[in-house]
């Protein structure tokens, strides 16, 4: 298993999991997030959005950092 499947794997999950959670935000409060029950997970919706927002950034750094390194061919062969 070389370095670049490995950070392809972590590329392809990232990139997964923004969609997820793009469709699981919702500007009004509305979306499908509303569907699964989130308000049984926390405390209260404003602290849903608040752990959506970051647990978003977060892959939306990791998906572009890697999509970075992947294009620029950093990485060993």
């Amino acid at each position: 298993m070389t370095l670049t499947y490995i950070v392809e794997t972590i590329w392809a999950l990232s990139a997964l999991g923004l969609i997820t959670l793009v469709l699981l935000h919702s500007p009004k409060g509305d979306g499908l997030g509303s569907l699964g029950g989130q308000a049984q997970l926390f405390t209260s919706t404003k602290s849903a959005e608040t752990t959506l927002n970051r647990i978003t950034w977060i892959l939306t750094v990791i998906f572009m950092g890697m999509t970075v390194i992947l294009s620029a061919n950093w990485l060993p062969k």
